[in-house]
């Protein structure tokens, strides 16, 4: 059995609960984009110039953790990102299981999570480096640990959370 991730963006459904209230309670601010560039964290691209977007609070592991079972316990945390304010028909995910583009960045750190939601470990990634390997060679990296179950790829300047991996078996 070959393992491999899967990506994933925001679910349909934790869309429409954060489009009325936040994962810290809040409704949703509603930002314009002047310049653009902002990733979105429904569709998995970037914002054009003057598109009207949403900020809210978003706690990763926690809704992994209601889906799956597992206890974060300390490692629970809420940070903001970015969505449409409306459905904007999602992410559709590349063929190939290519790491979406609009994701990317100089500097990213992964935090891959045991099934039981504790931290195992982490990777800082740093793409433009002469001799940094690419995320996707990091994320096979931690996944070679059978214990990881999850990977979440965040900013390092900011700490956004980008996208989350999970494990997923093909045969």
């Amino acid at each position: 059995m070959t393992t491999h991730y899967t990506i994933l963006a925001l679910a349909p459904g934790t869309l429409a609960e954060l489009r009325m209230r936040d994962d810290a309670g809040a409704p949703p601010r509603a930002v314009t984009d002047t310049e653009g560039g902002t990733p979105l964290r429904c569709c998995l691209r970037r914002s054009e110039p003057e598109e009207t977007l949403a900020l809210v609070s978003y706690a990763p592991l926690r809704r992994w953790a209601r889906e799956t079972g597992a206890d974060p316990g300390p490692y629970d945390e809420v940070g903001p990102v970015f969505i449409h304010p409306t459905d904007c028909g999602g992410w559709t995910a590349s063929p190939n299981g290519a790491y979406p583009d609009a994701m990317r960045g100089a500097r990213r750190a992964l935090r891959a999570y045991s099934t039981e939601g504790r931290i195992l470990g982490g990777l800082l990634v740093e793409e433009g480096r002469e001799d940094a390997p690419a995320i996707e060679e990091s994320l096979t990296r931690l996944y070679a640990d059978p214990l990881v179950a999850a990977v979440h790829v965040r900013a390092v300047e900011y700490g956004c959370f980008h996208v989350e991996t999970r494990r997923s078996a093909m045969r």
